[in-house]
C-alpha cells in the first residue's frame, strides 16, 4: 500500500513516515508541506493513501478532498482538532485520526483502508428475493438482506454494512438503491440508506443502529416518519 504524508508540520511528517515505515506492507513514497503541493503530486502520481493534515495554509486538507476526482485515494485525516469530524464524515474519508497519532490507531486506520482497497471491485445484484449477491473477482458471496443494517456512500463505491463487517461495492448509492426493495429501505440521506426494520432510535437527527450512528437529511424526515408511522 503507498502512501503519501501530507502536513505542513515538519515533525509531524517525520513521526508519522517512523510509524508507516514499521508497518507491514505500508510504503510511504512521499511527503508534502502543503495541500496545493499534495494536489499536484496526486494528479501526476497513483497513490492508495493519502495521511492528510487539516489544518494547512493556503489549502486545508478538507479543501484538498473536495477537489479530488472519483479515482484519487484513500483519504486518513491526522488532525490535533476534533471540529472537523462531522465535515470529515460527509466526505466519505477512511478515517478520522487525532494527534498526537499511535502506531495502534495509525494500525487501525490502515486496516480500514486496506478491507476498502481489497473491495473495490466488488459488484451488487439481488435475486428479487430476501438475498444480496456480491461478486468478488469471481467469487459470488451470498448475503441476507436481514443482515444489511444499512448503506453508506463512499465517492464511486458504496458500504454495505452488517452485523458483522462490511463489504465495499464498486457502485453507486443510487444504482444500489434501484435494486434493495423499497419495502425494506430507505433513503434518508444523499450518502445513506437504512434498513427500516433495524432502527434502534432516532435522536437529534442521527439514526442509531446496532449503536451506529446514520445521519437524518432534513429533505428525508418526512419521508422517514411517514414510514416508521411515526404519530
Amino acid at each position: 500500500m503507498t502512501v503519501l504524508i501530507v502536513d505542513d508540520n515538519e515533525m509531524a511528517r517525520d513521526v508519522l513516515k517512523q510509524i508507516a515505515g514499521r508497518i507491514h506492507d505500508i510504503i510511504v513514497v512521499g511527503e508534502c508541506s502543503d495541500a496545493l503541493e499534495a494536489y499536484n503530486h496526486l494528479q501526476a502520481n497513483a497513490i492508495d493513501v493519502v495521511l492528510l493534515d487539516i489544518e494547512m495554509p493556503g489549502m486545508s486538507g478538507l479543501e484538498l478532498t473536495r477537489n479530488l476526482n472519483d479515482k484519487s485515494p484513500f483519504i486518513i485525516f491526522t488532525t490535533s482538532k476534533r471540529d472537523y469530524a462531522v465535515e470529515a464524515f460527509e466526505l466519505n474519508v477512511a478515517d478520522y485520526i487525532l494527534k498526537p497519532v499511535t502506531p495502534a490507531r495509525l494500525i487501525q486506520a490502515f486496516d480500514k483502508a486496506r478491507v476498502l482497497m481489497e473491495s473495490k471491485d466488488q459488484e451488487l445484484s439481488v435475486d428479487g428475493g430476501d438475498f444480496i449477491f456480491i461478486r468478488d473477482s469471481n467469487i459470488i458471496k451470498r448475503l441476507s438482506l436481514d443482515d444489511v443494517l444499512f448503506v453508506e456512500s463512499m465517492r464511486d463505491y458504496v458500504k454495505l454494512h452488517t452485523r458483522q463487517k462490511f463489504y465495499a461495492i464498486h457502485n453507486t448509492l443510487r444504482a444500489v438503491e434501484g435494486r434493495l426493495p423499497a419495502s425494506r429501505f430507505l433513503r434518508v440521506h444523499r450518502s445513506y440508506i437504512v434498513a427500516i426494520d433495524k432502527i434502534d432510535t432516532i435522536r437529534d437527527g442521527v439514526i442509531i443502529i446496532q449503536e451506529k450512528t446514520v445521519p437524518v437529511a432534513d429533505s428525508y424526515r418526512a419521508a422517514l416518519n411517514k414510514r416508521m408511522n411515526v404519530l
